[in-house]
């Protein structure tokens, strides 16, 4: 199964070569050595949210899965890791044939998160899931810090929508993944073509200072576009004169004009101009769009001003500060054989700098109040407390190596509004401050 059951028209290409060359040495030793067969546990985490955040969002679990299905050696990837001599003959016939056949259990996308969280956990031999190490960070951290800054965005927003428009400022790729990840948090449409293309995001976008310009008149630009694209159309105001030209878009829109952008200058001052201006002119139902390298902060300067929605660039696309969600992958369980029925012993690392981990095999659950609202996250090993059984967060994803959880990027995208709407309504504030929840660890901190 792959994107297109979901009628989405892309397919992933392998992701064999999305990995540090870490993975495959170590694959090498592990297959030299015996033990690449033990059956293993590695769990995807944070030990700490960006400073001042109060949540993260799970984001990239549907790229992950594509990224999965699709680790495959071909014929030329072998060929580069035996040209480079990155792997020896053993571990090439090993990777030729390499399909991942274990299981991964993750938290649902969209869903929360806190320090501690086992967001994801990956399940099968020791060298089929170490592979997927490097690919299985790369997306979560990408796409759940973009997610996070999205959510805040959206959150300062309230019901007004907001557009990504940031594909200029960051990798082509990455941009990409970063309207997926914007649409998870809450926003509502994209400017780039591609992320329309690939996941079924709704497009939007009209024209920039350029088309203006490359008129005699700004008068002659209006014409044209509305001549082109309608009356429901969005000029851009902001080239000249804010005030002649949301005179000039009426006159030659009329008062049905869709709505007027602003990119420019004092938001909060120019959009109550812009509003009075329209309403005097009987323009009273065109919307006013605002642009200008916005944050959550600045959308939420804006919560008073005659805004009707908001577009958001550079600020979204880099996490609004916080690029990565910092997310490890860490081998918290092993057998202690290859034999299939030999039993799982917890394994943890141990160092000083905060970088320790919690070994074990986790479940985790979110207790909630007597008024149904989130009060701390559970994190555990062993039995799971009757109290918490139908509270656990994580749920299945790939079975025996089988997709198992794909899904509608819609749902999704309400999911996350449900989980972020259970928590205790400080989450949303945007002043500095610790996790919303606290995660508390029901067999202590060691995992037993």
């Amino acid at each position: 199964m792959n994107t297109a059951d979901l009628g989405l028209p892309v397919d992933v290409p392998s992701t064999a070569l999305f990995t540090d060359q870490y993975e495959l040495t170590m694959l090498r030793a592990a297959l030299k050595a015996g033990t690449a067969g033990r059956r293993s546990v590695f769990e995807v985490f944070t030990r700490r949210l960006p400073d001042g955040r109060r949540y993260g969002v799970v984001a990239g679990t549907g790229r992950v899965l594509d990224a999965v299905e699709n680790f495959r050696f071909d014929p030329g990837v072998l060929g580069f890791l035996r040209e480079k001599n990155i792997v020896d003959g053993q571990t090439l016939d090993w990777l030729a044939g390499y399909r991942f056949s274990g299981d991964i259990w993750g938290y649902p996308e969209g869903e929360v998160y806190f320090p501690g969280s086992p967001i994801m956990r990956v399940e099968g031999s020791f060298a089929e899931c170490v592979l997927l190490e490097t690919v299985i960070l790369s997306i979560l951290n990408h796409d759940s810090a973009i997610a996070a800054a999205a959510s805040r965005m959206s959150s300062a927003a309230g019901d007004r929508p907001l557009i990504e428009m940031g594909a200029r400022r960051t990798h082509e790729l990455a941009a990409v993944a970063a309207s997926r990840a914007a649409y998870v948090g809450g926003f509502a449409s994209t400017s780039d073509l591609a992320a329309g293309f690939r996941y079924n995001i709704p497009t939007v976008g009209t024209s920039a200072h350029a088309f203006t310009l490359l008129h005699d008149s700004e008068r002659d630009a209006f014409r044209a576009q509305v001549d082109s694209l309608g009356g429901g159309t969005t000029l851009l105001v902001d080239t000249y004169d804010v005030a002649e030209a949301v005179r000039t878009a009426v006159e030659t829109a009329g008062p049905e004009l869709g709505a007027v952008r602003i990119d420019s200058g004092d938001l909060l001052l120019v959009a109550h101009r812009v509003r009075q201006q329209l309403d005097e002119l009987g323009a009273t139902d065109t919307k006013i769009i605002v642009t200008s390298d916005l944050d959550e902060y600045a959308i939420a300067s804006l919560a008073a001003a005659p805004v009707d929605a908001y577009g958001v660039g550079t600020q979204l696309v880099t996490g609004s500060g916080h690029p990565t969600a910092s997310m490890v992958y860490k081998l918290v369980a092993r057998a202690t054989s290859a034999d299939p029925k030999a039993p799982l012993v917890p394994v943890a690392k141990k160092s000083s700098g905060g970088k320790t981990s919690i070994g074990g095999r986790k479940w985790a659950a979110r207790r909630l109040d007597e008024y149904g609202v989130a009060e701390a996250e559970v994190v555990g090993t062993g039995q799971v407390p009757a109290e918490l059984a139908d509270r656990q967060l994580l749920v299945p994803l790939v079975e025996g190596g089988e997709v198992i959880a794909r899904e509608p990027l819609d749902v999704v995208r309400d999911r996350h509004a449900a989980a972020r709407a259970g928590l205790p309504l400080s989450a949303t504030q945007l002043s500095r401050g610790e996790p919303v929840l606290p995660t508390e660890y029901a067999h202590g901190p060691s995992g037993s």
